[in-house]
């Protein structure tokens, strides 16, 4: 067994649903501080996070990842315990193991045998690990982040292990994400008979037009290749009692923008709320910011791994800002390069998710090469 994944498995073995970390941070912690890291344990609120360092001059790389887990669904339809690491068929089952115990186990082992080639570094290597990723996400990273400014410490380069490559191990890594703005609308009629519709005011009526129009529009007011066109979608829609001959006297719908650099959150929220009012309509909106977007131009980080993937898998990864949100959102804004890379995404989340053995050996090397080019 590999010490990538003897390390997997052990991380997998600690039922860490967020934001419970489960131990997970003191077993990567006692292996670090071996290699003469500074260990930080930082708590916020009722999640763990972990800061480690070794060196203190500047250029600084990061590994960054979290050890916290989405619930297992219904545990009968697993073919083994989702937190009984299991290897079947060249496949390590747990949850977590994709999404994102594999890849940190990988980054650790790679550090590990960076260290034990004795290399001068130019610069200093640090882990940023929180337990509060798949949740709320307001004691974690951005947290930590909140620290390191307050104490002058400012990250060069990040690499987060989250899952990235979609068809075949190697084929992308993200150097951004688009933000998430959610928006709570409430659409004020008055409930009636349906038998008298001039005595009732039907929300559903009022606001299917202006949901129509912001459905079809084009959002981004600006240029920018990187990204797809910001989207704007409907997840849910309630109204009315329940009985077939009343007008309901308001309408719930829940929206979400996924968004580029091309527009801001602000602008996003005046056009909605422009339309509605263009539209005569009685409302009440709540706005959630979930997350802004974040891009790493093409450059120096982007290149390197680029390269060290190529040199593993034998595919160029091709650059990509897709999928949902990542810890990413509150590193990038300091001026930190952040790219994503990490295994197989396409069972992350689900029942039996699971990881390829042979991806996280060849994670830990890919690893151990972005850190040698960046400073050995």
């Amino acid at each position: 067994m590999s010490a990538v994944l003897e390390l997997a498995k052990e991380l997998i073995a600690r039922p860490s649903l967020t934001p419970d970390d489960a131990g997970c941070q003191q077993l990567i912690a006692a292996r670090l501080v071996k290699l003469g890291f500074k260990i930080e344990h930082l708590r916020f609120g009722q999640v763990d996070n972990l800061w480690t360092r070794y060196g203190t001059e500047k250029p600084l790389l990061v590994f960054a990842g979290h050890t916290d887990v989405v619930p297992t669904g219904p545990k009968e339809q697993w073919h083994s315990d989702p937190f009984t690491p299991t290897v079947k068929d060249g496949l390590l089952y747990g949850r977590g193991a994709a999404d994102m115990k594999g890849g940190l186990a990988a980054m650790v082992v790679a550090v590990e045998q960076l260290f034990a080639t004795k290399p001068k570094l130019k610069g200093s290597i640090a882990f940023l690990i929180t337990s509060d990723e798949e949740g709320p996400s307001v004691d974690g990273t951005v947290k930590v982040m909140e620290l390191l400014k307050q104490r002058g410490e400012k990250i060069d380069w990040c690499v987060l292990g989250e899952p990235s490559c979609l068809e075949k191990f190697g084929d992308t890594i993200r150097h951004g994400r688009r933000g998430s703005l959610t928006g709570l609308l409430t659409v004020h009629g008055i409930q009636g008979h349906v038998a008298y519709p001039e005595r009732a005011d039907n929300p559903i009526h009022r606001i299917l037009p202006a949901l129509a129009e912001l459905c079809v529009a084009k959002w981004d007011t600006r240029s920018n290749p990187h990204f797809p066109p910001t989207s704007f979608q409907i997840s849910n829609f309630h109204s009315g009692t329940g009985a077939g001959n009343v007008i309901p006297g308001d309408a719930a719908i829940r929206f979400n923008f996924r968004y580029s650099t091309a527009v801001t959150a602000r602008e996003l929220q005046q056009r909605v709320e422009d339309t509605l009012r263009r539209h005569s309509i009685r409302y009440s909106v709540e706005w959630r910011p979930m997350g802004e977007p974040f891009l790493t131009e093409p450059g120096k980080l982007s290149n390197v791994v680029q390269e060290a993937v190529e040199k593993v898998t034998g595919l160029r990864p091709k650059l990509d800002t897709g999928g949902g949100t990542s810890d990413g959102r509150y590193i990038a804004p300091t001026g930190a390069e952040v790219i994503e890379f990490g295994p197989m995404n396409a069972s992350i989340h689900k029942v039996n998710e699971c990881v390829a053995v042979s991806e996280l050996d060849r994670l830990d090397v890919i690893y151990r090469d972005i850190a040698t080019k960046l400073l050995a």
